[in-house]
């Protein structure tokens, strides 16, 4: 029997009520599935969804409710996502680069190794 189907005790003080429970819980789980988060207490349950709410009611969860979470939510409005994903883009495109690069270099230096051996430059021997 999951704990779902059962009364829930939760410390009272902490989250105020069960809709508040359920908010928290949905956002673990969604941490859970699409985050890559490992579950923060040993647990026998297998369902992201039971072990959200058991991690929410054992209190193991930070949260922010509130004056905090309205300034929470004003400060990641600000966060300009869109810079954000142009420029991990232009990191990958210079990682890209210098990758080419060595290859250049790599390139340009056997070129220049077999230029200066006086060895034709030719990919293919001529089968005469």
């Amino acid at each position: 029997m999951d704990i779902v189907s059962l009364p829930v005790e939760y410390d009272r003080d902490k989250i105020d009520g069960r809709f508040r429970l359920v908010n928290i819980a949905s956002q673990r789980a969604k941490d859970l599935i699409f985050g890559g988060s490992k579950p923060k207490i040993p647990t026998r349950s297998k369902k992201v969804t039971t072990i959200a709410i058991e991690e929410a009611v054992q209190g193991v969860l930070e949260f922010v409710t509130g004056e905090e979470a309205l300034r929470a939510r004003e400060e990641a409005k600000k966060i300009d996502f869109h810079r954000l994903i142009e420029e991990k883009k232009r990191e990958a495109e210079t990682e890209d680069l210098s990758e080419l690069e060595k290859d250049l270099k790599i390139y340009i230096h056997e070129k220049e190794a077999v230029e200066g051996s006086g060895k034709p430059n030719e990919p293919f021997e001529s089968e005469e």
